[in-house]
């Protein structure tokens, strides 16, 4: 919004210079306009002297003719009368020829002769005097002809000129329009956001009120606290009240920031411009004297194109450094000489700097005694090197004594290399007027190689090459001399800021200009140490964000235990179930074998006794029955009859009834079925311990997978609203697109129309000039016939 009343203004006084333009463009239009109407007048002036000259030529054409026939009328009298003569000399030969008579013919032949010869003479004349106008006149027709091309031209120039200054007026104008529009809009949009503005500012009022009363409610009772409750105070060592934090004017230290930044950008275009001129410096060493092609370059010559190569390395420290402190200042901290350590590194680069320029000034001599050695070098060229050599020479001088302030400077935030308050508006002084000595230093510096390079140009040894890197190497310099002027009056105009003392003070003390021993003095490792307390606090109080996958598996891993717990505790009862069993089992176990045994000696007898019988039944014994029989799933129906004494056996595996059959065969039996069960069991549970654990992770998965879910949803949302704006931002280049194309059209239109006029225009005057020439052939011609017809 600050940008757009800056540019109205700024299309309003073009505006007006160009409506201030136009009455001069007119008023110039006119003049010409005027002097073409009066040319037109001489012009049919001249016409009309013309026609005069022709109607005297006619006549005097008319003259003539009759003064021919009269000559020829007379000639033919004279012959006449010869013939008389001769006929009254033949009647009268007797009779001689009084004097008389022939005088009188003698005299009128005398005065024919005379008027004849006078007559001739006065043509002659008149045809002297005939062609004389008419070259007169010609040579005046051509500049007049001359003089009504040019004002054409003229008023031609003046017309595009006058067509293009309202043509952009009217662009302007429009361009104004669209502008104020646009404003008018903007400005409905402001009162409306004032107005809410308004409610909330006296909603914020009233709040602040209530807030003001609560801080004051506090604050006094941690007032009473501290007085009644805090014994320790620290206030009278000076050495102990140095690392309190000290009040401080924040709009003191605001400015101070901003300040120090402007001054970080100002040497930041400082040692880009010194950065250009080594470099420009070293490609013009490698060209002249010697370009290391038809000429071998010195061993000087290469080590200082080296050390020229080397310049980033000392000037982008400086200029990092510097940056660093801008980075490490903070608002709500204050910023003086004993408190400013980041300056040290910047005071450390910048001697490092400043020895670099000093171990390049003797190669600087070497250099320019190999160009005062060449033998193309004049007397005033060698003059002009060693101006130039004075001048780098003052430059290192100035540049050693502003490392000086720059390391006392700095030096005030190390403990016991300090000075006293007092002097440091000296320093700042002296600084300043080291400053004001760089700029002078620079501007000889770059006279004095201008002057250099002009001399170097004119010999005719100087290359294109040699050429375009002086004229890189004066670019470099001239904006050496605009960057320096420019920190010398940063410095000089806010010299006061930085000369007089910060008003702070820490506790015990009073304020830094009314304090008895020097002030108070702030520990140079109290900014740090409060940033690290900030850092502190915040991380206390900061509420760590849980990430997803910690979470999830946090849960998971509880109920997972928890139910690990509860399972232990029953298969613990378990065992000790299963292992009173397995001993009961035990004992039973060895009473059936012995049972088994006791049954197969029995059963052998019975085959041998009714073998016939017995060999329909199958030869299994009975282990390999209870074999088959265990793996069951089913339980078997049983049922004692205890009046017939036999046991009935119902399985899926058929009916078996047999007789004499004891309680403890049942019992095994049973007790396999349970340990096959109790395996089955143990099986089951281990797959569904499995499948729960699956189940926690793939719970956990999924709840990330959803979280992820949703910030990609939002993500999603953000980058649609990004894709509106910019869908919007095309659609309004759109629009601008169109308008532009429209208003070139138009001009396009405008501009085909005029030119059409103006081929126009210029049709018209050329048939007028053809006509004109025309006419004065015809007339050219007429007075050469008239001429040479006199002439005959």
């Amino acid at each position: 919004m600050a940008d757009l009343p800056a540019k109205y203004q700024k299309l309003a006084g073009e505006y007006a210079k160009l409506k201030a333009q136009i009455p001069v463009l007119k008023k110039a239009y006119l003049d010409e306009q005027g002097e073409v109407n009066q040319l037109k007048d001489v012009l049919k002036e001249r016409d009309q002297t013309v026609r005069k000259y022709e109607q005297e030529v006619d006549s005097l054409t008319f003259r003539n003719q009759q003064l021919s026939k009269r000559v020829i009328l007379l000639q033919e009298e004279l012959e006449t009368s010869e013939a008389n003569s001769k006929k009254k000399n033949k009647h009268r030969s007797s009779e001689p020829s009084t004097p008389e008579r022939g005088g009188t013919y003698n005299g009128g032949g005398n005065v024919f002769n005379e008027e004849l010869q006078n007559k001739i003479e006065e043509n002659a004349l008149l045809h002297k005097q005939l062609q004389e106008l008419s070259a007169e006149f010609e040579v005046h027709v051509r500049q007049l002809q001359e003089q009504l091309k040019e004002s054409e031209a003229i008023r031609d120039k003046h017309e595009e000129v006058l067509s293009s200054a309202q043509h952009r007026a009217k662009e302007q104008i429009e361009k104004l329009q669209e502008e104020k529009a646009m404003l008018e809009v903007k400005i409905q949009s402001l009162e409306n956001d004032v107005k809410d503005f308004r409610g909330r500012c006296d909603l914020a009022e009233e709040k602040l009120l209530t807030v003001e009363r609560n801080l004051q409610s506090r604050l006094d009772l941690a007032t009473k606290i501290i007085q009644e409750k805090l014994p320790f105070i620290d206030t009278k060592v000076r050495e102990l009240n140095g690392l309190n934090l000290p009040t401080h004017d924040r709009r003191h230290q605001l400015r101070a920031k901003d300040l120090i930044t402007q001054g970080a950008n100002l040497v930041e275009e400082l040692t880009k411009g010194l950065s250009n001129f080594f470099t420009y410096s070293e490609q013009r060493s490698k060209i002249y004297p010697a370009d290391g092609v038809t000429e071998p370059l010195s061993q000087l010559n290469v080590k200082f194109c080296k050390y020229l190569h080397e310049n980033m390395l000392y000037t982008r420290p400086v200029e990092q450094a510097l940056r660093q402190f801008v980075n490490s200042l903070q608002d709500d901290s204050l910023t003086i000489l004993e408190t400013a350590t980041e300056l040290q590194p910047f005071a450390r680069n910048f001697k490092r700097l400043v020895a670099y320029m000093n171990k390049l000034l003797p190669y600087y001599v070497a250099s320019l005694e190999e160009e005062n050695a060449v033998s193309s070098c004049t007397a005033t060229l060698a003059s002009k090197n060693k101006d130039l050599l004075h001048s780098l020479k003052r430059l290192n001088g100035v540049f050693n004594k502003i490392e000086s302030y720059t390391s006392i400077l700095a030096a005030q935030s190390v403990p016991g290399l300090g000075h006293p308050r007092s002097s440091h508006p000296k320093f700042f002084t002296g600084f300043c007027k080291s400053l004001n000595d760089l700029h002078d230093a620079v501007k000889d510096v770059s006279k004095h190689y201008n002057s250099k390079v002009s001399l170097e140009h004119q010999l005719p040894t100087a290359t294109k090459e040699l050429k375009r890197t002086d004229e890189c190497v004066v670019a470099s310099l001239i904006s050496l001399v605009t960057n320096t002027g420019k920190i010398a009056a940063f410095m000089s105009g806010n010299l006061d800021f930085f000369s007089q003392p910060a008003g702070y003070r820490t506790r015990g003390s009073s304020v830094c200009s009314s304090a008895v021993v020097d002030g108070p003095r702030s520990h140079p490792a109290v900014n740090t140490f409060r940033q690290r307390a900030a850092y502190f606090i915040t991380a206390i109080s900061k509420v760590f964000v849980v990430c997803v996958f910690s979470a999830e598996s946090k849960e998971s891993l509880a109920k997972q235990i928890s139910l690990f717990q509860q399972r232990l505790t029953k298969l613990e009862q378990e065992k000790e179930h299963y292992l009173l069993e397995l001993q009961l089992l035990k004992i039973k176990f060895e009473n059936e074998q012995v049972k088994t045994k006791q049954l197969e000696r029995d059963l052998d007898i019975a085959r041998s006794i009714s073998s016939g019988f017995v060999s329909a039944a199958p030869s299994v014994s009975l282990e390999d029955h209870i074999e088959k029989l265990a793996p069951s799933s089913d339980a078997s129906t049983r049922s004692d009859s205890v009046n017939s004494g036999s046991y009935l056996d119902m399985s899926m595996l058929g009916r078996i009834e047999t007789a004499n059959v004891t309680r403890n065969d049942i019992d095994t039996r049973e007790q396999l079925i349970i340990n096959h069960y109790s395996t089955r069991i143990n099986e089951l549970t281990l797959h569904l311990q499995q499948a729960d654990s699956k189940a926690v992770n793939f719970n956990a998965e999924v709840r990330a997978l959803h979280k992820q879910l949703k910030i990609a949803e939002k993500s999603k949302e953000i980058v649609q609203d990004e894709l509106k704006l910019a869908n919007q931002s095309l659609a309004h280049l759109k629009d601008e697109l169109q308008t532009t194309t429209r208003s070139y059209e138009g001009q396009l239109s405008m501009m085909s129309e005029h030119l059409a006029g103006m081929n126009e225009k210029l049709a018209q005057q050329k048939d007028e000039i053809d006509e004109l020439k025309q006419q004065l052939t015809l007339k050219s011609s007429s007075t050469s016939k008239t001429v040479k017809k006199f002439k005959k």
